[in-house]
């Protein structure tokens, strides 16, 4: 496992129970930071603790908390903030679902507006003084290659993921002369459950095996293979370390040569 000197740092960690945010915690905690886990779940939470717990040798946290309700996530992180200092967030949240933008509602936009970018937006906000005051900061967002290139039936994901990338470089600027970095990964096809829904929402939608699914998904992927969870936490975990005090505003794509522009 990669490691870096993350040692008598917290991070605040979004969706730190499941998928690319489980892999995130568990690479931060090999770094030697304590780790604050959100999630819906407290059974996944108390269990994902557990495994950070024996890697980190520390008493890590949960957060019980669901996006959907803005005025608990406000309530509960200015709580948080006032005996924890915070010096890594992960912005994370599990994307939306399938489906053309031109058949989505307004309910659909709004629910994706309001996890992803109203959520990353008040968390920050409220994290950020602590940053300041401890001189060190990093905001990571975990969000999608379409900042890049549209991905075909995600029409809500794209158009919200593509938000939340001028959000993050607009944060960046606007931070970047108090030394707190703001920086985007953006994950390629990934074994994780979203993954493997949109596969099998490909299958349906052709009419196709599952492998056939699949294969038209690794047919796109230069590398020829799906990214381990693993490996997208390792550049996770480089943004957050002091080896990237002079990387902000950047989108880093770790989806195997996917994208091919430059």
């Amino acid at each position: 496992m990669g490691e870096y000197n993350l040692k008598n740092k917290t991070a605040l960690v979004c969706g730190g129970s499941d998928g690319l945010g489980s892999g995130a915690a568990e690479q931060l905690a090999h770094s030697h930071a304590k780790v604050i886990l959100v999630g819906r779940s407290p059974e996944k939470l108390e269990a994902k603790k557990k495994a950070i717990d024996a890697i980190n040798m520390l008493d890590n946290q949960t957060l019980e908390l669901d996006f959907n309700d803005l005025s608990k996530v406000e309530k509960t992180i200015s709580t948080l903030v006032e005996t924890t200092a915070i010096h890594i967030l992960i912005n994370n949240c599990g994307g939306p679902p399938p489906g053309k933008l031109s058949t989505a509602t307004i309910d659909q936009l709004q629910t994706a507006f309001g996890l992803h970018i109203l959520a990353s937006h008040i968390i920050s906000k409220l994290v950020i003084p602590s940053m300041l005051k401890e001189d060190y900061g990093r905001i990571i967002n975990i969000i999608s290659t379409s900042v890049r290139q549209p991905i075909m039936g995600l029409g809500v994901s794209n158009t919200i993921r593509g938000a939340m990338a001028s959000w993050s470089k607009t944060l960046s600027l606007e931070l970047a002369d108090t030394g707190i970095t703001v920086n985007n990964v953006l994950p390629g096809a990934t074994k994780t459950d979203r993954l493997y829904n949109i596969i099998r929402a490909q299958q349906e939608k052709l009419n196709v095996s599952e492998e056939e699914a699949t294969n038209m998904m690794l047919s796109q992927v230069p590398m020829g293979r799906f990214a381990e969870v693993e490996e997208v936490s390792k550049a996770i975990a480089f943004l957050a370390s002091p080896d990237a005090s002079y990387i902000t505003g950047v989108n880093l794509q770790v989806d195997g040569g996917k994208i091919k522009s430059i």
